[in-house]
């Protein structure tokens, strides 16, 4: 029995996504220049990293598909993401840039043969990884990066949509239940 693999994880990168684009639209264009602190990303920072994740996933796994990443030079990749963060985009941009390269991303990890998925990378240290759970790793990645952005929101005023759906639920399904009916006093 197989409870998780490559279909599960590309719809899951694709919700992830979903509701980091939710977090981008919600957020106004005068904050994403907004920084929690002096040496932190701002928003829109953080969104074209999170953006960049696919990218470098299709390098590592694609176009420079080596065994062992124990002398990889990780500079480059970090180097080209911070090129993209600094470049200046609007709103617009920036989200269209998220959804471009989350479906980019998730049809690349349709396309990946599950003999691929399962090869086992060598990492810093002597660990060894499947390439599926390295790319598992980037869906966690954009859920850490998307939970400071959520922060963000509490910061700047903004009620998360995820709490927003569930406070929806909460006063939907009060209204549905019957009033509690008076007891007979004696």
């Amino acid at each position: 029995m197989n409870l998780y693999g490559p279909k599960e994880l590309v719809d899951s990168m694709r919700t992830v996504r979903k509701n980091t684009i939710v977090i981008a639209e919600d957020i106004p264009e005068s904050q994403y220049g907004y920084r929690p602190t002096p040496d932190s990303r701002s928003v829109a920072e953080t969104l074209v990293h999170i953006a960049m994740l696919g990218p470098a996933d299709r390098f590592l796994h694609e176009e420079d598909r080596r065994p062992s990443l124990e002398d990889f030079d990780f500079g480059e990749l970090i180097s080209r993401s911070r090129e993209e963060e600094r470049r200046p985009r609007s709103k617009r941009e920036v989200i269209d840039f998220l959804r471009a390269e989350g479906e980019r991303a998730a049809q690349f990890v349709e396309g990946l043969p599950e003999t691929q998925l399962s090869e086992r990378v060598r990492q810093r240290g002597g660990a060894t990884q499947s390439r599926f759970q390295m790319l598992l790793g980037t869906k966690e990645h954009e859920m850490h990066h998307r939970g400071q952005l959520m922060v963000i929101e509490r910061l700047i005023g903004i009620v998360p949509h995820l709490t927003r759906n569930r406070q929806a639920m909460r006063e939907a399904a009060a209204r549905e239940r019957p009033a509690p009916t008076a007891s007979p006093t004696a």
